[in-house]
């Protein structure tokens, strides 16, 4: 997709916004002895030459730059140069995630811990998996129907063979033989699952459950049947199917942006707000777009640090070409922002 060469000194980066048919262009701050600095822009390339080397990126199939568009060129201190360009590119403004973490019906499904990789479920036969209403759908039922509320207190549970896709969870179901009791070591009792599934359940007056492996926080209990598993925390994956680690961050980063973009979709919203466990708003997000691709040339180790997007794959490429969402935040910190 974006390849640099081997002497790269001067990072560079590209968004392109496939909507407008533009992009911008930043080239990082120089040391002074990368002054002059010769930047050449093909339909298909950039490169930019330095005393100090050559960096040189090749663009996607689906993008073409338009040379003679070149224009609003500015230097901002401590960032670097900055150059809008006209593009073609596709049309489509899907976002592509680099993991299939879509469910759909298979034969047999494997879920696994996505932080060290633990068999959580082993060869699940899913034969629905089906997307469940809002979390506020209760609330507006009195807006539709004329008489008392028919779906009060009844909550929606998955069957033996069914997984539901909430915003942000799966819901699954538990099948009772699986269940073995365990020598009560408290007041409260404590289960434990067969060795088909290595995960295991807190006391009953804690919901949590936990990877077995790596002890991270991997969802929580519906009822005596049901579990709540986060899609940040879960892979599930056809059994055929190796599983390989994926870096935490750019997991994460991919489940995050769809999120929002399939929310954004069908909701028609654009402003959002992250809540812990206990209710407490965190950050503020309001989506500014999600049409953008992102190239982007790290350089040097000095330039990596300073202006890193994606710090996993920086480590792992000094290039690449990732679909993205931009997205405008505000941390809610010691009761500031909190209106």
């Amino acid at each position: 997709m974006a390849e640099a060469a081997a002497a790269a000194a001067t990072r560079v980066f590209l968004e392109v916004r496939r909507q407008l048919q533009s992009a911008l262009l930043i080239l990082g701050e120089p040391e002074e002895a990368g002054l002059p600095m010769d930047i050449s822009v093909t339909p298909s390339s950039l490169q930019v030459k330095t005393s100090e080397g050559c960096t040189e990126i090749w663009l996607p199939a689906e993008v073409r730059l338009i040379p003679s568009s070149c224009r609003g060129l500015q230097y901002l201190p401590g960032d670097g140069l900055h150059l809008r360009l006209q593009t073609r590119t596709g049309v489509s403004t899907k976002l592509i995630s680099v993991f299939n973490q879509n469910s759909q019906a298979q034969d047999c499904c494997t879920f696994y811990c996505q932080s060290c990789g633990e068999v959580i479920i082993k060869d699940r036969k899913l034969l629905r998996v089906l997307p469940l209403p809002s979390d506020n759908w209760g609330t507006l039922v009195g807006e539709w129907c004329c008489h008392p509320d028919p779906f009060a207190n009844k909550p929606l549970h998955p069957q033996e063979n069914d997984c539901f896709i909430g915003d942000s969870f799966f819901l699954v179901n538990l099948r009772s033989d699986l269940w073995q009791p365990r020598p009560e070591l408290a007041p409260v009792v404590t289960h434990r699952l067969s060795s088909e599934n290595h995960f295991k359940l807190k006391p009953k007056a804690n919901t949590k459950v936990i990877c077995k492996r790596c002890k991270v926080m991997l969802g929580e209990t519906m009822s005596s049947e049901t579990i709540k598993f986060y899609m940040t925390e879960i892979v599930i994956q056809p059994s055929e199917r190796n599983f390989s680690i994926i870096p935490r961050s750019q997991f994460v980063q991919s489940i995050f942006a769809q999120c929002l973009v399939e929310l954004s979709s069908a909701r028609s919203t654009f402003r959002f707000s992250i809540q812990g466990h206990d209710g407490k708003v965190y950050i503020l997000l309001w989506l500014l777009n999600s049409d953008s691709l992102v190239i982007e040339s790290l350089g040097s180790s000095k330039n990596i640090k300073k202006f890193s997007l994606l710090e996993d794959i920086s480590k792992a490429d000094s290039s690449s070409a990732l679909n993205a969402v931009k997205v405008l935040y505000q941390p809610c910190l010691k009761s500031k922002k909190q209106e």
